[in-house]
């Protein structure tokens, strides 16, 4: 996807600067500093409880900090969203029952301080054909994408999207996200949190990874999939397999063996197949490769867990 540059004395799209918010004594958000710009699209990933939808709700003004500073555009988050700079598209809540799509669309874009026509919000989120169907009658696909076209109702410059994708198929999916890099091609910031950790490797410019409410990791994808320092060697073998043995390996971070095959991951591949064939096995359809985006998030998320235990 096509990023904007943003110059270097741009004031940042938003501002999080040393961000702490607790419940009690669970402390969601840790101290939390980061800085987004115009044409970004930055995934936010981290395990339940990481703190993301705390953070949304930092950023969308629906909670305040204990300390430290939240700004959007240079301002509060209210004052950037009553300007109409911000559309945000929640898990849930924002659609009234007893109301069709249309109508709820029309209200929409009629609040908006720079709206588009309703008609054409509906066309871009794929729910015209629904326009006159009540919105408790919708499929959950159904009810993410009026949602989407909520939080799409007028020109904003930052579009904060979290698990935008539950419930749609894959047709959907493929849809919204085509739309989402036409947002961000024409200079908006999308930020979005995700499940989906296929989405944020093939979407994002960008990966914030959030853990026990501190930033854990910060760049592309591809230097997330580096930072976690190991790769995957796979194979098959014949006859009976030494799971013992295996284990033994050097460097290894994780072994798993289903019927004749087996996945490993270590921090030196090229020590660890040189021992394994030191155990006098042969491996046959032998593979080795980095990690996926989703490997490298679960590596990266086990060693802080290890750290802190």
């Amino acid at each position: 996807m096509t990023t904007t540059a943003a110059p270097a004395t741009a004031t940042p799209v938003v501002g999080f600067d040393q961000v702490t918010k607790t419940y009690g004594s669970v402390r969601a958000v840790d101290g939390l500093s980061l800085a987004l710009h115009p044409g970004e699209t930055v995934a936010l990933l981290g395990p339940n409880g990481a703190g993301k939808s705390t953070t949304l709700d930092l950023l969308l003004g629906l909670k305040n900090a204990d300390s430290g500073t939240v700004n959007v555009f240079g301002t509060s988050p209210r004052e950037a969203i009553v300007a109409g700079r911000v559309g945000a598209m929640l898990q849930s809540g924002g659609l009234m029952d007893e109301v069709t799509v249309g109508e709820m669309v029309k209200l929409a874009c009629s609040l908006h301080p720079k709206a588009y026509k309703a008609a054409d919000v509906m066309a871009r989120a794929g729910i015209t054909q629904i326009a006159d169907r009540k919105v408790n009658k919708l499929s959950g696909g159904q009810s993410q994408r009026v949602r989407f076209a909520l939080a799409t109702a007028g020109d904003s410059d930052l579009i904060i999207l979290d698990e935008p994708t539950t419930g749609m198929d894959v047709s959907a999916r493929q849809a919204f996200w085509a739309t989402m890099r036409e947002q961000a091609d024409q200079g908006r910031t999308v930020l979005f949190a995700t499940h989906y950790l296929e989405e944020a490797d093939a979407i994002a410019d960008r990966v914030l990874v959030l853990h026990r409410g501190r930033l854990l990791a910060d760049g592309t994808a591809a230097e997330i999939k580096a930072k976690a320092g190991a790769r995957r060697i796979a194979f098959d073998l014949e006859g009976a397999i030494d799971e013992a043995a295996l284990r033994a390996l050097p460097f290894l971070t994780s072994v798993d063996v289903s019927g004749q095959t087996v996945r490993i991951q270590s921090s030196d591949a090229d020590a660890t197949v040189h021992a394994l064939y030191g155990l006098g096995v042969y491996p046959r359809n032998l593979e080795v490769a980095g990690l996926g985006l989703e490997q490298a998030f679960v590596a990266i998320t086990q060693a802080e867990e290890a750290k802190q235990s």
